[in-house]
């Protein structure tokens, strides 16, 4: 099987000693619905797990929810609620979507609030090592301290500041430093720490969860590519930095984007569509037909045009899984070869638009070996099987 590391952006053999498998994957930051760039970032990953569960891996999987943010501050306000409230409302919601899509829960979803003491600590380390800084209360990764920053995006220190979005603040050493701690502000949620009330910035959350609950050694880092730079880059400065070691992660994996109108499905600009609405609309396994029609690395255009395409052909392989009353009791399908054409695609960097064509060439033989009247069962049991790998539920009509 071979994998797309954003690392060495190469594609590499994905090879493990033993059965078991750690997978990290960002979640959400739970401040509005999620939209249809989360589900098809999550679908992608819940399918990459899946098939390396059907290839035999043991696959621990942690995701996590930043329940403290700036933008669930704000909205929180907004609605007059609590942030805690605000994050537990839409966590709720982002269950329910999830479980519509089929896609599995991971083993645990750490939260940022649970894991403070854990992070003021990290930073301690951090800030003794020389890595870190504090100025007033807030506490900045000293950014120049890694050699080898932008590694992961492939570009050098300086064509990250022409790139990027900085923080304005006269009193950071260098514009690209980024956050580790911020100081309370007055009516915010905070906690204690050697620098000062405050809470943790963004990116010290997924360092800590992975030392937490992986042991610090993460087989597959999974996320959207708008994730790659700054949080992934600068997750990789903190956590080496912190453990003195490399790398940290053994397979950097980056889906692509779902666009609309040209752009990037955001929560921050509203330019989206929410999950519950299209989950509504089409239905789980419309909506994954949908992703996993274009290669995980590829962005993808979201338009009712082509989700009307994925409903009419989910319901080309829902046909072929009905029941039929054969008169020859012999199969005649070589399912064997199916399966074979299924796993190579899948082993080629998880191309689901090649799985998917092999699930349409099997459907077309078993149509055409019933209307023989040949008995298809077996070739329906390996069609439904090689679906559920993808996560494809294919549930008749009438049931």
């Amino acid at each position: 099987m071979k994998l797309h590391d954003t690392l060495t952006n190469k594609e590499r053999e994905f090879t493990q000693d033993g059965d078991h498998v750690n997978l990290y994957v960002c979640g959400i930051t739970p401040y509005a619905p999620s939209h249809l760039g989360h589900a098809m970032t999550f679908v992608i990953f819940d399918v990459l797990r899946r098939y390396l569960e059907h290839k035999g891996f043991n696959v621990m999987h942690v995701q996590n929810f930043t329940d403290i943010d700036d933008k669930i501050i704000q909205h929180s306000k907004e609605q007059g609620v609590s942030p805690e409230e605000l994050a537990e409302k839409f966590i709720s919601e982002y269950f329910r979507e999830m479980d519509a899509l089929n896609v599995k829960r991971a083993h645990t979803y750490p939260r940022a609030t649970e894991q403070v003491p854990a992070m003021v600590s990290m930073i301690q380390k951090l800030e003794e090592l020389g890595h870190a800084y504090a100025v007033g209360s807030d506490v900045y990764f000293r950014v120049r301290s890694k050699d080898d920053y932008g590694k992961l995006s492939h570009r050098s220190l300086d064509e990250s500041i022409a790139g990027a979005r900085v923080e304005v603040n006269d009193m950071k050493e260098d514009p690209m430093d980024f956050a580790l701690w911020k100081a309370a502000k007055p009516g915010e949620p905070s906690w204690d720490s050697p620098w000062g009330k405050g809470r943790p910035g963004w990116h010290i959350e997924c360092s800590v969860m992975s030392l937490k609950y992986l042991d610090g050694v993460i087989d597959i880092h999974g996320g959207g590519q708008d994730l790659m730079f700054p949080h992934h880059e600068n997750e990789i400065a903190q956590s080496e930095a912190y453990t003195g070691e490399q790398p940290s992660v053994k397979f950097w994996m980056h889906s692509g984007l779902l666009q609309l109108d040209q752009g990037k499905m955001s929560k921050s600009i509203g330019n989206l569509v929410t999950i519950r609405k299209a989950v509504e609309a089409y239905g789980g396994d419309v909506l994954r037909l949908f992703f996993l029609s274009s290669h995980y690395r590829s962005p993808l255009s979201y338009s009712t045009e082509s989700l009307e395409a994925s409903k009419q052909a989910l319901d080309r392989l829902v046909t072929a899984l009905r029941p039929s009353a054969p008169i020859d009791a012999d199969t005649v399908i070589d399912i064997n070869s199916y399966m074979e054409s299924f796993h190579v695609a899948m082993d080629d960097n998880m191309n689901t638009p090649k799985a998917i064509a092999v699930l349409f060439d099997l459907t077309r033989a078993i149509n055409r070996h019933k209307d023989k009247g040949h008995n298809v069962g077996d070739a329906q049991q390996t069609l439904r099987e090689l679906a559920g790998v993808l996560g494809l539920v294919l549930e008749q009509p009438d049931s």
